[in-house]
C-alpha cells in the first residue's frame, strides 16, 4: 500500500510539473511530440491531433517533448525560434505549477483546519499521561486556588507554580460539577526547563479563518516551508548534511509509511512539502534542470550572446551526472530499507 500511495503522490506533482510545461508550449503555439508521465517503455499511449500522451513503466519522473530544443533543428514554431521571454515562460511554468500546488493544498489545510483559540480561563482541556495528577484531575474542571492562592484565569496558573516550586506537593483546588474537590499533585520537571509543571493542557475553540485571511495565513504558511526547504540545501551544500541522509524515491516509501500513521491530512501535507521540494531542486542553477537552462534564456533576455553548441553539452553532461545522482541515491535508498 505504501509503493502504491508514494506512486500517487509523486505521481501527482511529476504530472503537474509536466503540464506546466506543456500548457505553456502550447500557448505559444511550440510543437510537443509527447507528453508522458513516467520513463522507460510504454505501457499506454494515446495518439493525439499533435501530441501523443503515454504512460511509462517506470513510475517515477516524466518528460514532454517540445520539438526544436536540439542545436540545428529546423522545426517550424520550435522551442528555439521562439523568443527568450517565451522560453523562459516555458521552462518556468513546472516550477511555477509546483509552487502553485503546493499552495492550493495548504490554503484548503488552512481553510478546513481554523485557527487555535486558547480558552483565557482556568478549565483544563487535556492531562499529559505522565502527569502526576492523570486521572486525578479531569478535562472541564476548574482549577481556582494552588497553594490557597486564587486562580482567575489561566496565567495565574504558571505564575503560582513559579512561585511555589519550593512548595512540594502542590495543593490543587478545583470545581469539577459545581462541587469542590481538593487534590496533592507532584509537579513534573522536564529536561532544560526549571519551572515546574503540572502536565495540564487549557481549553481550545477551532475558529474558521476569513477568505482574505486564510490567503494570508497560506502565503505564510508557504514562505516559511520555502525557507525551510532552502536552510536545509545550504546545509546540504556546506556538508553538514551527509549525502547518506538524502532521501529518493525508493526511500520515500518508508517517508510515505511514517506520513500515513498520521492519517490522510499528514499525507496532504507530505505532498505540499514534496512539491515545493521539486519545484526549488528543478530551479537550482544546474545544467539539465529547467533552473539550468534559464540561466542561459536569463542571459539572452540581458543581450549576452550564447554558444548554442556549448550549451547543449553542458546540459548533456549535466544529465550524466544528475542520472549518476538518482543512481546514487536509488542504492543509498536500497541499502537502508534492507538494513532496517
Amino acid at each position: 500500500m505504501n509503493v502504491l500511495i508514494t506512486i500517487l503522490i509523486l505521481g501527482i506533482i511529476i504530472f503537474i510539473h509536466e503540464l506546466g510545461h506543456f500548457l505553456a508550449a502550447k500557448f505559444f503555439k511550440m510543437p510537443v511530440s509527447e507528453f508522458s508521465i513516467g520513463m522507460g517503455p510504454k505501457l499506454y499511449s494515446y495518439e493525439g491531433i499533435e501530441t501523443t500522451y503515454s504512460v511509462r513503466s517506470i513510475p517515477v519522473g516524466g518528460f514532454v517533448n517540445i520539438e526544436g530544443m536540439e542545436v540545428d533543428s529546423e522545426v517550424e514554431d520550435g522551442f528555439n525560434t521562439k523568443s527568450p521571454f517565451s522560453r523562459f515562460i516555458v521552462l518556468f511554468a513546472g516550477v511555477f505549477m509546483n509552487f502553485s500546488l503546493a499552495l492550493i493544498i495548504i490554503y484548503f489545510m488552512v481553510v478546513s483546519g481554523g485557527k487555535m483559540i486558547q480558552s483565557e480561563e482556568a478549565v483544563i482541556g487535556g492531562i499529559m499521561e505522565s502527569s502526576n495528577a492523570y486521572e486525578l484531575i479531569l478535562e472541564g474542571d476548574r482549577i481556582f486556588e494552588i497553594n490557597d492562592r486564587e486562580i482567575v484565569d489561566w496565567k495565574d496558573i504558571s505564575e503560582v507554580m513559579k512561585e511555589e516550586a519550593g512548595e512540594i506537593p502542590l495543593k490543587i483546588e478545583v470545581l469539577r460539577d459545581g462541587q469542590e474537590m481538593t487534590f496533592l499533585v507532584e509537579p513534573i520537571y522536564e529536561p532544560g526547563r526549571d519551572q515546574p509543571l503540572l502536565g495540564i493542557l487549557p481549553e481550545y475553540t477551532v475558529e474558521k479563518y476569513g477568505f482574505i485571511e486564510s490567503f494570508k495565513v497560506a502565503g505564510g504558511v508557504f514562505k516559511d516551508l520555502f525557507v525551510q526547504i532552502i536552510s536545509g540545501l545550504k546545509l546540504l551544500v556546506t556538508g553538514r548534511v551527509k549525502a547518506d541522509d538524502i532521501t529518493g524515491p525508493v526511500g520515500m516509501i518508508k517517508v510515505v509509511g511514517e506520513a500515513s500513521k498520521g492519517g490522510a491530512s499528514l499525507l496532504v501535507w507530505l505532498t505540499a512539502l514534496l512539491s515545493v521540494n521539486i519545484g526549488i531542486f528543478n530551479l537550482l542553477p544546474f545544467p539539465a534542470l529547467d533552473g539550468g537552462r534559464i540561466v542561459f534564456v536569463i542571459l539572452e533576455l540581458i543581450g549576452v550572446t550564447v554558444n548554442k553548441k556549448l550549451e547543449e553539452r553542458l546540459h548533456m553532461a549535466g544529465m550524466i551526472v544528475l542520472i549518476g545522482l538518482i543512481l546514487f541515491i536509488t542504492m543509498n535508498d536500497v541499502f537502508n530499507l534492507i538494513s532496517d
